[in-house]
């Protein structure tokens, strides 16, 4: 099918305070970086590359990126810690570089997420992708990933602020809800106990 080229765009630039580490460093219990998971997870989903945003301190950026699987692309938001609209443009802006339709958008801290739901968020997405907005929910709350198809990026960019990312945008803009709580794998890890993770 034409027009539904996706390229995947993994956030994974903040400090991770709360958690203790930057979480483009976390690796699962079975040593695999929390930062391969989310590639995986959205090049399995359907998305033709992945984009990957680093930050934090410049030390730990670098170190994040051997992490990074060799297919992906990295990109580094220079003002990561004004919030996650920071990682957002520079994710945008990475992808406005490929000729892809829509970018889907996760987080590092989602080791959880299925394949299956990027693949439900992309097959539910309407036509043309390119105008197409939806993102997964759980329990009826909105979670990831989101879809956000290339006619809106220039607009998302210019407002998006702050910690503040795409979703006011989205609830403003209508995008559709496509429940994926049968496939779990939506909570994001803030805290080294909630560590342990299924990311079958």
């Amino acid at each position: 099918m034409t027009g539904r080229r996706a390229v995947g765009v993994v956030l994974a630039a903040g400090a991770g305070s709360r958690f203790g580490k930057a979480k483009g460093l976390v690796r699962a219990d079975d040593g695999v970086p929390w930062v391969q998971l989310a590639c995986r997870a959205l090049v399995d989903g359907g998305c033709a590359e992945v984009v990957v945003v680093l930050g934090a301190q410049a030390e730990e950026a670098e170190e994040a990126e051997a992490l990074v699987p060799a297919r992906a692309t990295v990109v580094v938001a220079a003002e990561w810690a004004s919030g996650i609209s920071a990682s957002l443009r520079t994710g945008l802006a990475a992808a406005g570089e490929t000729e892809a339709d829509a970018v889907v958008v996760s987080l590092v801290d989602l080791p959880g997420l299925r394949a299956a739901a990027v693949r439900r968020v992309l097959d539910r997405a309407e036509d043309p992708l390119r105008r197409a907005l939806a993102r997964a929910t759980y329990g009826g709350k909105p979670g990831h990933p989101v879809l956000i198809g290339r006619a809106h990026w220039s607009t998302l960019a210019a407002v998006v602020h702050g910690d503040t990312g795409a979703g006011p945008y989205l609830r403003a803009h209508g995008a559709a809800a496509v429940d994926c709580t049968d496939l779990g794998g939506g909570d994001d890890v803030d805290h080294r106990i909630d560590h342990r993770t299924d990311h079958r």
